[in-house]
């Protein structure tokens, strides 16, 4: 994704109301390669969101230098934005680097702290964890 956080950041400015905020995250989602079936596993899959949601992580290197990637998908187009974000966020950071991330700050920054029903809000903070979980294996490996 050539997009920067900071873009989005940009472009939750221009737009004007919620619901355009909103359509913008789902067109994100959208945007974003499907996840192959074959990494629809119960392993990839993330506990404690009210959709189904899956991410599957990429590490490239060893130790704390690795380069954290993952890919994502999940069955409500809002989610799979939320899963767009969230790669713009993490994707090409050290995992040392990834550990640092505030992810819940960097949404508040878009609004959507706000906006996210209490079931989608668990459910974001569930992904941010389980990245977190993959970035501290990976960065001990």
């Amino acid at each position: 994704m050539s997009e920067t956080f900071e873009d989005i950041v940009d472009t939750f400015e221009f737009l004007d109301d919620w619901e355009d905020r909103y359509r913008h995250v789902i067109e994100m989602g959208k945007a974003m390669p499907d996840l192959d079936d074959a990494l629809k596993v119960d392993a990839l899959k993330v506990d404690g969101c009210a959709s189904q949601v899956w991410i599957a992580p990429k590490i490239l290197g060893t130790g704390p230098t690795a380069i954290l990637d993952f890919d994502g998908t999940s069955d409500a187009m809002i989610v799979r934005g939320l899963i767009a974000i969230l790669k713009v966020l993490y994707t090409g950071n050290t995992v040392e680097d990834a550990l640092k991330i505030d992810a819940l700050g960097s949404f508040a920054k878009l609004g959507l702290d706000q906006h996210l029903s209490a079931q989608r809000s668990n459910g974001l903070r569930a992904m941010i964890e389980r990245l977190r979980l993959v970035a501290t294996k990976a960065a001990k490996a």
